[in-house]
């Protein structure tokens, strides 16, 4: 089975992508109506019983794009394309009627897996297979980073309510806030997103002699490991548990940087190195690396001090539900030593 990867982001693109998108903030701009509904959620226009009923309450958002899109007030039969928008409404203690693999998955993601069972599979991460999309009738799809415009079109004629959910630069919290208004309930995901960072706080507090501790955060594809920039998924999480990153990785970004050479794979040393793989060439590569002398050479490889974790839940865009898996890895490798 051929597997869609999101590509990975680096400086040259994160330029062409800011200028492209204006975010998921957007999402939080919404305004009741549409042709059924006013503000007040009373029928606009003719008042009479029969418009009532034969109208169902909608309301519009713009979506991630800016475009303004006409959902249901309530929906109840919601399609997912990508993992984030699935850990999303996972979040909310709603059920999707389908869903799509994780990211480098030919199955949904491990970390959810016991959520979901019993979802019917609609294709995967940003591929659906019409057909199956067709038959979950859907009343809301949530789209994700989608930028095929063509897909898009097809989305749309199954259901017009089809959100893209997030922009290239949104962080998980953003994309987050905007699926909690788009489904009803932002009040929820905020409350969420309140309780993690203080959950994430505590625990670094607890950390004992790892306390604010270097970590550096990698992915290591075929070609080499990339480290991960400050604003990245996993990154937010550390700094949000008061640890840092090595002096190399202390960037300002939100991507992962380009393969490195092995000539330059001191970049991705520090106190603690997390590591992570998408794919089986990854982990092959990886494994190749590990008897090499720069390997070997690197302070957290020497002071056994190097954890291996999902790159299904590390190297994504991030979602609450992952938020809390990251933290937790962080909490169960740097507690324990």
């Amino acid at each position: 089975m051929t597997l869609h990867h999101r590509p990975v982001r680096t400086a040259s693109r994160r330029a062409a992508q800011a200028v492209a998108t204006l975010g998921a903030a957007v999402l939080l701009l919404t305004a009741c109506g549409g042709s059924s509904d006013s503000g007040s959620g009373k029928p606009s226009g003719d008042t009479s019983a029969k418009a009532d009923s034969s109208s169902p309450k909608t309301r519009t958002v713009k979506d991630a794009t800016g475009a303004a899109v006409e959902i249901p007030a309530e929906p109840k039969r919601i399609v997912t394309l990508t993992q984030e928008d699935l850990d999303a409404v996972l979040a909310l203690d709603i059920k999707p009627v389908g869903i799509t693999n994780g990211q480098g998955l030919d199955k949904p993601p491990a970390y959810l897996a016991d959520r979901v069972e019993g979802i019917n599979v609609v294709g995967n991460l940003l591929q659906p297979v019409m057909d199956k999309v067709v038959a979950a009738k859907p009343d809301l799809i949530l789209a994700g980073d989608m930028q095929d415009e063509q897909v898009l079109k097809q989305l749309r004629e199954i259901t017009p309510a089809t959100l893209v959910t997030m922009a290239p630069t949104d962080d998980w919290k953003l994309f987050f806030r905007g699926v909690g208004n788009a489904v009803n309930k932002l009040d929820a995901a905020n409350t969420f997103i309140t309780d993690h960072e203080a959950a994430a706080k505590a625990a670094g507090e607890k950390l004992g002699k790892n306390k604010g501790a270097e970590v550096s955060i990698v992915r290591w594809n075929p070609d080499g490991p990339s480290w991960m920039e400050n604003k990245q998924f996993a990154s937010g999480v550390a700094l949000e548990m008061g640890l840092k990153r090595p002096k190399s990785q202390d960037k300002d970004g939100n991507a992962h940087t380009p393969s490195l050479s092995l000539e330059k794979i001191n970049e991705i040393d520090g106190d603690w190195l997390f590591l992570s793989t998408l794919t089986s060439d990854g982990a092959k590569a990886l494994k190749d690396v590990q008897d090499k002398p720069a390997y070997k050479e690197l302070g957290a490889v020497k002071n056994k001090q190097v954890v291996t974790v999902d790159g299904s839940v590390w190297s994504t865009r991030g979602g609450p539900l992952a938020a809390d898996v990251v933290m937790n890895d962080y909490v169960k490798a740097l507690s324990a030593k």
